[in-house]
């Protein structure tokens, strides 16, 4: 068996503060040989970092700020980020991007602290881990000014529709797929929705301690989702995507390491 790859997991959360290194170990045991912790604010990204230090090669991070966070940005955090994102084992720009579902930031902050980054992220180089939750149109309409950006984009945690899935891959995005698909309430959309993935454009990740798969059979103590329920999501996005586990990921893998740059591990 491959190493699987979780692209987001939000291991600075409080829910793991007693046991992130049997989280981290218990990933491992179950194939998940690589992790990225999302760095969603300036202060998580620093912390994310430093978790990822202690695992050289098997964890890695992101820096950036959420949208939800986009009410406390200052043009200096973006110094705060590029110095962050020096660091080898930060991999990513995000997670960014806009969220008008439950609006804890004015919609034009939002936007300007999105710019913000889309623009560090091309004076670095680097790929982009993004965040779109209801605001489809105002999202595609923005990145259609960083076109050449788009194919270094994962939309991370996507939970939209088939027309939503079809106009992102058209224009060139990396698409990421979470236990949001095992939901038999909220998932049906994206359920058919990954039909319309390409395999040489998905992702996979848990989101976790967040979207524990409705479908996991005993469910989980606490309810927390962690990385090593990856291979269980696979499991479901294969059986939608009407392929093999062993397809999935087998293309997710490749996928990942290319957009990242990863090394095998």
């Amino acid at each position: 068996m491959h190493s699987l790859i979780d692209i987001g997991l939000n291991l600075t959360e409080k829910q793991f503060t007693k046991d992130r290194e049997e989280v981290v170990e218990r990933a491992i045991q179950n194939g998940v040989g690589q992790m990225i912790l999302t760095g969603s604010s300036v202060a998580g990204s620093k912390e994310s970092l430093q978790i990822a230090k202690q695992y050289p090669h098997i964890l890695f991070s992101t820096a950036g700020i959420h949208p939800h966070d986009a009410s406390e940005f200052h043009q200096e955090h973006i110094q705060e980020l590029r110095q962050l994102a020096q660091h080898k084992e930060v991999i990513a720009i995000g997670e960014c991007g806009l969220d008008f579902n439950r609006m804890y930031s004015p919609q034009k902050i939002q936007e300007v602290c999105f710019e913000a980054q889309l623009d560090l992220a091309k004076e670095m180089d680097m790929p982009l881990f993004l965040h779109v939750r209801d605001a489809q149109a105002r999202f595609v309409e923005m990145m259609k000014n960083h076109q050449d950006q788009i194919e270094k984009s994962v939309v991370h945690c996507f939970t939209g529709n088939k027309t939503e899935v079809q106009e992102l891959v058209s224009m060139g995005f990396h698409i990421g797929i979470t236990g949001w698909i095992c939901d038999e309430r909220r998932g049906k959309e994206l359920q058919e929705a990954v039909q319309y993935i390409p395999l040489d454009r998905l992702m996979i990740e848990t989101d976790a301690p967040y979207l524990t798969p409705r479908t996991l059979k005993p469910k989980p103590k606490h309810g927390r989702n962690e990385p090593a329920f990856l291979p269980h999501i696979i499991g479901e996005i294969a059986k939608y995507m009407g392929v093999s586990p062993e397809e999935i990921v087998k293309h997710s893998i490749e996928n990942t390491q290319r957009f990242f740059h990863l090394e095998m591990n």
